[in-house]
């Protein structure tokens, strides 16, 4: 059941979904990987829509450097815990809700730990390994996996919802080069904020969820462009048989 509080917090999205679904984001758990330039404006407008437990992964301390794009982040800030200071935030944002908070590295040990039992996973990280790791868990427990990723004013994104959709390794088989990238503040908002949207459609159960496509943002010629991408039979994450294999 909704607070009053909470019901005149929500009050325009009740106008649009209604309590039920208002309640169906309260219910809702959500893993978030990273708390960079993706996953600040992500855990933002998550915890702002009302999503009831947000669980939330950074190994890494502020610097002065992220201060372009990381929007949880502040000058006073530089030095402390990315986890810490987006969790300070948020909770300050909307004391109403859950949240968790790791200062770790996801790995293969700890990454099925972390994800524990959360309805979504949103990819908010910086590197292919890390993704490809979130990709498998994904696919292991059968959670859906919301890509995004960003260079420069350029980014991408894409919605895995397991055994029916192409996964991350259908569609990127082999990582990028890993480097330190260039990167505008506004494009991880776009991208961030499209990944947040596809979260809430999904826990609202809402259909023409972003399956099957992969979506490109070029920010200097200010175009949306979506590409249909299929699962690869020989797929090492989520082919028939490879799955055969985890399920035996």
């Amino acid at each position: 059941m909704l607070l009053e509080r909470e019901r005149e917090r929500y009050d325009r999205q009740i106008l649009l979904f209604g309590e039920e679904g208002q309640e169906r984001l309260k219910d809702a758990k959500v893993f978030i990987a990273g708390a960079g330039g993706l996953g600040c404006p992500i855990a933002l407008y998550l915890a702002v829509a009302g999503i009831g437990e947000i669980h939330l992964v950074d190994r890494d301390t502020v610097d002065r450097t992220n201060l372009n794009r990381q929007v949880l982040h502040w000058e006073s800030d530089i030095g402390e815990l990315k986890a810490r200071s987006a969790e300070a935030k948020l909770r300050e944002a909307n004391p109403d809700i859950r949240i968790k908070a790791f200062a770790a590295t996801i790995d293969e040990t700890n990454v099925r730990d972390l994800v524990g039992d959360a309805d979504l996973i949103v990819d908010a990280m910086d590197n292919f390994p890390t993704r490809y790791l979130l990709n498998r868990e994904a696919l292991r427990s059968g959670v859906p996996l919301i890509h995004g990723a960003i260079r420069g004013f350029d980014g991408q994104a894409t919605t895995i919802i397991p055994g029916r959709t192409a996964c991350l390794e259908c569609i990127f088989p082999e990582a990028p080069p890993a480097e330190v990238f260039p990167v505008v503040g506004t494009t991880p908002g776009v991208i961030g904020l499209i990944q947040a949207n596809e979260a809430i459609k999904y826990l609202l159960g809402k259909e023409d969820l972003l399956v099957n496509r992969l979506l490109l943002w070029d920010g200097l010629a200010t175009t949306l462009e979506t590409y249909t991408v299929e699962r690869r039979p020989d797929c090492p994450a989520c082919s028939e048989g490879v799955q055969s294999c985890r399920s035996g």
